[in-house]
């Protein structure tokens, strides 16, 4: 686990110490959340408890630099409540040793006096009760300090800046803004409304704020952005693969995706089932294709040769708390469903943190410069790391419209190393060697279609023509069609 323990010793030099190697601690239990059943066969989470219990100083500043403050006690009392396991298992020892002298007495003296023998037997009876009270009392620490130790956030990368700055590493293509001074700043709401390409009114009455139509080339457009999103990944070599949107919501909770967030906003729709159907464990609609392709190799060991192994693939994503409602929200820029290209892969824990991360960010670069947008790449802060992710990138476009908020720079992709935070939570392992690994895990979007969409709308308008100019790489998937607004046969 040479990789893991760079990235480890990495946030320990953050802090202004150092780590050792880390080491395996493998839990008896199965993690029972609250909230949630579980069904038989769900992957049984192997934290590594003896590197938290090392180093606790460094997950309780990890928790307070993310901003995961509930948590900051855990490290500590996973140490407190360890100490009271060895406690137990030391008194257990000596019970145990009591009681297998009682037993040697039994079997090596076989004229022992019958009130002797009544005597031997209702001792032995006291401490096997004893004996099973600490089992009992030791199970229950188990799965508390499981409990505490699960949801602790990834240790931090030494790429990530502390705070709420990002740092901006890059740009791509240039701003749109015209040499005197004149810029462009028609919403896409607008202009979907001018080609009578977006329906906002009809999704309200029929599903509510957050939700869409795309009309005609809109439509058209959306299938465009998914195949030549697809077809650049497969290009790199990643596998087509479309994933099911719905997931066991402890899957969820394993790719470090629960249903609040650290702010208690509601993150994850969950699946209200009948009321013959509550003893079956609880489903959720996936926010992103990340949660169940991670879930493919979930209690799977792999062969090292088969890694790295790359997937990608088109769904449809659900986000229940999708903002405030206002300007900086109108329209496609937040909305609860979309589509959205995926990548997800697992990699060897080498110690690079640039193999499937560097060739995702890649990709995401190759996508938005060839739809002509104007974009930065940023090295995203502590604050906005989700629970999984040791290290994040965004992309931001730049949307005319929204020049009033945050300069009109808006998200639209996202790259995470994970390391073996899902691995080790879903039991995905790797044979390396004589012995069983966790692989690393990363995720990035490929094509996000909504704001994707928004930004060709509003960068790509002609005022004069009343037309959008098609990017040329869509036009393949448009039928040759290189601008929407003109006459439709």
């Amino acid at each position: 686990m040479a990789g893991r323990h760079r990235l480890a010793k990495s946030c320990a030099q953050h802090y202004n110490g150092s780590l050792p190697r880390r080491s395996f601690w493998s839990t008896r239990q199965v993690y029972n959340e609250s909230s949630t059943l579980r069904i038989p066969l769900a992957p049984k989470p192997n934290i590594d408890i003896k590197h938290i219990r090392r180093w606790p100083s460094i997950y309780e500043k990890n928790c307070e630099h993310r901003g995961h403050n509930s948590k900051v006690q855990n490290p500590g009392e996973i140490v407190r409540l360890f100490d009271q396991w060895k406690d137990l298992q030391f008194k257990a020892k000596g019970l145990r040793e009591r009681n297998n002298e009682l037993q040697r007495r039994l079997s090596a003296e076989s004229n022992v006096e019958a009130e002797a023998k009544k005597e031997i037997l209702e001792e032995a009876k006291i401490l096997k009760a004893e004996i099973t009270t600490i089992e009992q009392q030791e199970e229950e620490l188990d799965n508390r300090i499981l409990d505490l130790a699960i949801v602790l956030p990834n240790l931090t990368s030494k790429h990530t800046p502390f705070g709420t700055k990002p740092d901006v590493l890059e740009y791509i293509n240039e701003h749109p803004d015209t040499s005197n001074g004149e810029h462009k700043t028609t919403s896409h709401t607008t202009i979907g409304t001018v080609l009578d390409i977006l329906d906002f009114s009809a999704a309200g009455t029929t599903s509510g704020w957050g939700f869409y139509y795309l009309k005609n080339e809109a439509a058209l457009l959306e299938q465009a952005l998914v195949q030549y999103a697809l077809k650049v990944a497969k290009a790199h070599g990643f596998q087509v693969v479309t994933p099911p949107s719905m997931v066991y919501s402890h899957i969820s909770s394993a790719c470090g995706f629960q249903p609040r967030d650290r702010h208690n906003e509601q993150q994850v729709y969950t699946i209200t089932q009948q009321k013959r159907h509550l003893s079956k464990p609880e489903l959720s609609l996936a926010g992103t294709a990340e949660i169940p392709f991670a879930a493919m190799k979930a209690s799977t060991d792999m062969k090292a040769e088969q890694l790295p192994l790359r997937v990608v693939g088109s769904s449809r994503c659900y986000r229940a708390e999708a903002g405030g409602r206002g300007v900086e929200t109108k329209g496609l820029y937040r909305v609860h469903e979309f589509t959205k290209v995926e990548m997800f892969g697992w990699e060897m824990p080498d110690g690079s943190e640039d193999g499937l991360f560097g060739l995702m960010t890649s990709i995401q670069k190759t996508i938005l410069q060839s739809l002509g947008l104007h974009c930065r790449v940023l090295e995203q802060p502590t604050s906005d790391l989700g629970a999984s992710a040791t290290r994040k990138q965004d992309i931001e476009v730049f949307f005319p419209s929204r020049r009033k908020i945050d300069e009109g720079w808006g998200e639209v992709t996202s790259t995470s190393t994970c390391t073996d935070y899902q691995t080790r939570r879903l039991a995905t392992r790797v044979r390396s060697g004589d012995k069983f690994i966790y692989p690393y895990t990363a995720n990035g979007t490929a094509l996000a279609v909504p704001r994707v969409l928004a930004a060709i709308l509003e960068n790509h308008w002609d005022q004069e023509k009343e037309i959008v100019h098609i990017p040329k790489v869509l036009q393949p998937w448009m039928d040759g069609q290189e601008a929407i607004g003109t006459s439709r046969d």
